[in-house]
């Protein structure tokens, strides 16, 4: 099992994970291709559906032999084939879905005869209902109780994320984080999942590495990781941006400097929880609320970030077009729920 920890593999998912005899994987993600005829290096992503659908079989049999007996499952997949991986999910490998989650990016692909889709779905499996991980205290965001109507009913951690995810924008060519893979996942997205659904030291498999985001992040949180691809050239690339990532900031050691990573991590926040920064600037409890939780995305307990910090650099980055519009303008929110 040595040789499969925190390594980029080169080979067939179905084919490797059916040589291992015993459970690892705390976490997998699976990305698989979508049989829509995207242009892989190594991989013909049109074929007829039957035989698709029996692949799927194949390797969701090959991963869930994998899992362990607490372990947790995150399967990416398009519209056409959906119904079919939930039914081989629950019916046919006894998995217990949690959620049918729907990631909605900000743009789509335009057509002219239909409404653009915008959006994937990402099933969240568990081998047992009642034994998993989900770290919800990590992944939880200010509720609208706390931004918007001042209740002090609201729970104080926040609310857990909706099961529509719109805080994650699809990465299109000219995205800095966008490498030659025709589609790469967000970074931040699989934040939200590796943070809910693992701990530190925990293993994540991901049996479609591609671009290696799976790993690069997991790599980023602390986890151990394993991804498998068929591409030499996708596998290349991994190793290339986990060199790369070396260097990510380790708790408690010394004074923390603002870093790419430390800064998407805010950018990635701060979309989540949708709270302009001239609020934030103006609200010390939101502030509060907003830094809690970018020191506990860091795991920064011994030298946390206090508000003031936080408050100069999101201003910054707001006086250079760094942070991006939000989705939601939380202002006008207010001001409806005060004249209703």
């Amino acid at each position: 099992m040595v040789s499969l920890s925190n390594q980029i593999i080169c080979g067939d998912c179905v084919k490797l994970l059916g040589k291992i005899r015993e459970p690892f994987a705390d976490l997998i993600f699976a990305d698989p291709p979508f049989n829509i005829g995207y242009k892989y290096d190594k991989y013909n992503d049109e074929v007829e559906g039957e035989k698709y659908v029996a692949w799927t079989r194949e390797w969701m049999s090959a991963c869930k032999k994998v899992l362990k007996p607490a372990g947790s499952f995150y399967i990416a997949i398009g519209d056409d084939y959906a119904a079919d991986v939930k039914i081989i999910a629950t019916r046919e490998l006894t998995l217990v879905m949690r959620n049918w989650l729907i990631w909605h990016y900000t743009f789509g692909q335009q057509t002219k005869n239909k409404f653009a889709r915008a959006h994937t779905h990402i099933f969240y499996f568990v081998n047992d209902e009642k034994h998993f991980t989900f770290n919800d205290e990590i992944v939880r965001i200010i509720s609208d109780r706390q931004k918007i109507y001042a209740d002090k009913r609201a729970n104080p951690a926040g609310k857990i994320p909706d099961d529509v995810w719109d805080e994650y924008p699809r990465l299109c060519g000219t995205f800095d984080e966008r490498i030659n893979f025709p589609c790469q996942m967000p970074e931040s997205l699989l934040a939200r999942i590796i943070r809910a659904s693992s701990n530190e030291g925990d293993w994540v498999l991901d049996p479609f590495s591609g671009s290696g985001t799976t790993a690069i992040v997991a790599h980023k949180l602390k986890r151990k990781y394993t991804g498998i691809e068929i591409s030499r050239k996708y596998v290349k690339g991994t190793l290339k941006r986990l060199e790369q990532s070396e260097g990510y900031p380790i708790e408690g050691e010394g004074e923390r400097k603002w870093s790419e990573n430390l800064d998407a991590e805010l950018k990635w926040l701060y979309h989540e929880n949708k709270v302009p920064v001239e609020r934030l600037t103006k609200d010390p409890f939101l502030l509060r609320l907003f830094t809690d939780k970018l020191n506990k995305r860091i795991s920064e307990r011994q030298n946390p970030f206090q508000p003031q910090v936080i408050e100069r650099r999101l201003v910054a980055l707001n006086s250079r077009m760094k942070l991006g519009p939000l989705k939601a303008n939380i202002e006008s929110l207010r001001d409806a729920g005060k004249s209703s």
